[in-house]
């Protein structure tokens, strides 16, 4: 049997120097964009070699899966707020009538954000809701990353794929992003497109209660990308995650679906998304779990493709 030949080691460092130059300017190239004046495309580009590169320089391990997941991460965050760079170019594609009109559907005449903002105002303990309510949308922002943690630590087997299907579902939601911009149900509501039903941002005055001086600086950094809406990602990510954690195990998916749904319910009701959004989330979720078969042949030959760079960068 023949023997495979090692690669020289120009070609080593050659190929290890262009890895870790893509790495650096996956990280750098969106940090400076505004100031550099980087085309939109020049910026996707870098920040979706990032974490192709990351599968080149290293081998194939528990710590590289994390590390590519990471930067997987890194770049989604990056690229959903460019839309947003150009406000007047982005608010001229802007869509917010169609989401009413479907919600209006749904709630038989009326908003169901304002149906729930309304209907639970009555109760005396109103303001607990709000804060409850408030910190499970809050939680989002480590909820995804925790499960997949618990997955990585308790089920290592199952986290490739369970990281797989995470990306593709906030790597879909991000096109989706930059196709149809859509408003969400406070910000239409706002700009007096919601009529007499009024939307209030629940989430605003929690956040004022709790952070006080420091809130200021906090909302402005959770808004990168305000019309990022359609689908909802919240409720999308939560979803995937708790079909991973219920793939796990059956505690592991109480615990995903109740926050979940805790999550659904509160999104609609803190006025962050419509109805609509969740279902669109819920059937993101549905077409890459049932699209991964089809899109097998083509993830196999980029992991070959990566594979044999990943053996001329480590020799």
């Amino acid at each position: 049997m023949r023997k495979r030949s090692r690669p020289s080691p120009a070609l080593r460092l050659a190929v290890r120097t262009a890895a870790a130059g893509t790495v650096a300017a996956a990280v750098a190239v969106p940090l400076l964009r505004k100031r550099l004046r980087v085309p939109a495309p020049a910026t996707v580009a870098a920040c979706a070699a990032g974490p192709l590169a990351v599968a080149v320089l290293y081998p194939r391990s528990r710590k590289r899966d994390v590390a590519l997941y990471a930067m997987q991460m890194w770049a989604f965050i990056m690229v959903h707020e460019l839309p947003y760079d150009d406000p007047e170019r982005l608010r001229a594609r802007l869509r917010s009538r169609y989401p009413i009109v479907a919600d209006r559907a749904i709630g038989f005449g009326r908003l169901p954000n304002e149906r729930l903002q309304r209907g639970l105002a009555r109760l005396s303990r109103v303001g607990t809701l709000n804060r409850v309510l408030t910190w499970a949308h809050w939680l989002w922002f480590l909820e995804p990353y925790l499960a997949l943690t618990w997955i990585l630590l308790r089920h290592p087997q199952r986290f490739p794929r369970a990281a797989r299907q995470m990306a593709a579902v906030f790597d879909i939601g991000c096109v989706a992003y930059f196709v149809v911009p859509t408003s969400p149900p406070w910000w239409a509501s706002e700009q007096g497109l919601t009529g007499g039903e009024k939307v209030e941002r629940i989430m605003v005055g929690v956040g004022e209660e709790t952070w006080g001086s420091a809130w200021p600086k906090m909302y402005a950094a959770l808004g990168g990308n305000p019309w990022a809406a359609m689908p909802s990602l919240h409720f999308a990510t939560s979803t995937m995650a708790a079909i991973a954690l219920n793939e796990a195990g059956p505690v592991e998916g109480a615990v995903g679906w109740g926050y979940a749904l805790t999550l659904g319910f509160a999104l609609v009701y803190l006025g962050e998304h419509y109805v609509t959004d969740l279902a669109a989330g819920a059937g993101l979720v549905a077409a890459v779990r049932r699209g991964e078969p089809l899109a097998e042949p083509a993830v196999h030959a980029v992991t070959a493709g990566l594979r044999r760079l990943e053996r001329l960068a480590t020799g």
